[in-house]
């Protein structure tokens, strides 16, 4: 009888470890899915420089912004894969130029 307690848990244990590793971590539930050629902090001396010639203030000082960044619709069909840097961007209002408040993500999951 403990031998199929065990089996029961082990399989039930199995079970909850393959619902949370198939969650996707490619959504983006804050923002827009971009693939940006680079990302980095806002106070990095380009970005800054970058950002103050588009005029665009950046409240959090630690966020990361892309740069030339096109949106991703749909991901696994062909032509949509990204090659650069995938991110999920809460501010894509810059016509790709930048893109604020980005967060990395792994697409290959």
């Amino acid at each position: 009888m403990q031998f199929k307690a065990l089996a029961v848990l082990v399989l039930g244990a199995t079970g909850t470890l393959a619902a949370a590793t198939a969650s996707p971590s490619n959504q983006c539930n804050t923002g827009s899915l971009q693939c940006c050629n680079s990302t980095a902090k806002a106070t990095d001396p380009a970005i800054s420089t970058l950002l103050g010639l588009l005029g665009i203030v950046v409240q959090d000082v630690t966020a990361l912004v892309g740069v030339t960044c096109s949106p991703i619709t749909v991901v696994g069909v062909s032509g949509t894969s990204c090659s650069e840097q995938p991110v999920c961007c809460t501010d894509t209002s810059f016509n790709g130029v930048v893109a604020l408040g980005c967060t990395p993500i792994n697409l290959n999951l």
